[in-house]
């Protein structure tokens, strides 16, 4: 299979990329006109003549090519008329539908990359912070001292960045986004409305004569590596004595609470409502469902899969690439499934 570099510069030519355009940037091969231009993506029930859709199997490619769609992403275009609207042929359709989606999103037409660019005039940016020529900073954003910002970043609305926060290039900061002093955000990282980053993490010891409950120092760091997305009103605590890191290509969802010493890894998926206590590891790979309770100094190891509302125990390990856990405490899939048929077998005999 040839390889490809996947990359959102791509198209020159014009305000809308045309199909032929977006076959090449995202490795895909053309059947048809590659000159028609595509201004958005839908589902084939929604498309209209400028919009791209894409099918996983035979039997919706037909009513695909019958809709309004401009083109079509399909691995399998056989038996098709040579005279239908384009067909992009890729390997992976909803893979390649994914990056073509990325790819019309930077177009001048709606890209908010092109929008009106530079601080706008409400902004607060102290002497000391670095902001590249090419940012885009919306109304009533602070920007504290030594902080530095990468090129064509894009600041929303009321946002806080603290003193000495570095922001990498080409991220996306959506509105009332608090970045707490020191903390370091990679390249291309997109941060959701209302998250909250480097706060202090939840750290207390308790005097046992007086039984009063005195703060744990909270000095450490929060490191955001490169392609990161956190959701919206997700927070994540910076270290104690040491650092919260999240690993390159991680995506976590909305309403995520990250603690203090974590150790997140790479291209990890986190769904909704996930809870980490203080100095859990997550390692490569893994995926957890949403609502999953993880207690501290825990370790999912590379690959495990948990399912929704699964609680592990503070300093379990659960070991096995791609073995599903499920249930509080967390077990494998058929063994939680095994314990749940044996407690239904009990209440029958009652």
């Amino acid at each position: 299979m040839a390889c490809f570099s996947f990359s959102l510069q791509t198209y020159k030519t014009s305000a809308m990329p045309s199909v032929g355009e977006i076959a090449r940037a995202i490795g895909a091969r053309v059947n048809g006109d590659e000159k028609v231009e595509i201004s958005g993506v839908a589902s084939i029930a929604g498309a209209s003549s400028g919009d791209l859709v894409f099918v996983e199997d035979q039997q919706h490619l037909v009513e695909a090519l019958k809709s309004a769609a401009g083109a079509v992403i399909s691995d399998k275009p056989a038996g098709i008329a040579a005279n239908t609207k384009p067909i992009l042929i890729a390997v992976h359709p909803k893979l390649a539908f994914a990056r073509a989606a990325a790819l019309i999103a930077s177009a001048p037409h709606n890209s908010a990359q092109h929008r009106a660019r530079g601080v706008h005039p409400s902004v607060i940016v102290l002497p000391s912070a670095t902001v590249a020529q090419d940012v885009t900073i919306g109304p009533w954003t602070f920007v504290g001292e030594g902080a530095r910002i990468g090129e064509r970043t894009w600041i929303a609305t009321g946002c806080m960045i603290g003193r000495g926060v570095q922001i990498g290039v080409d991220c996306r900061i959506h509105p009332n986004v608090t970045i707490y002093p020191g903390t370091r955000i990679g390249n291309g990282a997109t941060i959701h409305a209302g998250a909250v980053l480097g706060s202090d993490g939840f750290g207390y010891v308790r005097d046992p004569e007086s039984g009063r409950y005195e703060n744990f120092p909270q000095i450490g760091k929060l490191e955001i590596e490169d392609d990161v997305e956190i959701g919206a009103n997700t927070t994540i605590d910076r270290g104690a004595l040491e650092v919260t890191r999240i690993g390159r290509g991680t995506k976590i969802d909305n309403l995520v609470h990250i603690g203090h010493n974590c150790r997140i890894g790479e291209n990890v998926i986190i769904a909704a409502q996930v809870g980490f206590s203080g100095s859990v590891v997550v390692e490569d790979n893994a995926v957890i469902g949403g609502q999953v309770g993880v207690g501290e100094h825990a370790r999912i190891q590379e690959g495990v899969m948990l399912g929704g509302q699964a609680g592990v125990l503070p300093k379990k390990i659960l070991r096995g690439k791609g073995v599903a856990f499920w249930g509080t405490p967390a077990k494998p899939l058929r063994e939680y499934l095994k314990s749940l048929a044996a407690l239904a077998r009990l209440g029958k005999r009652e």
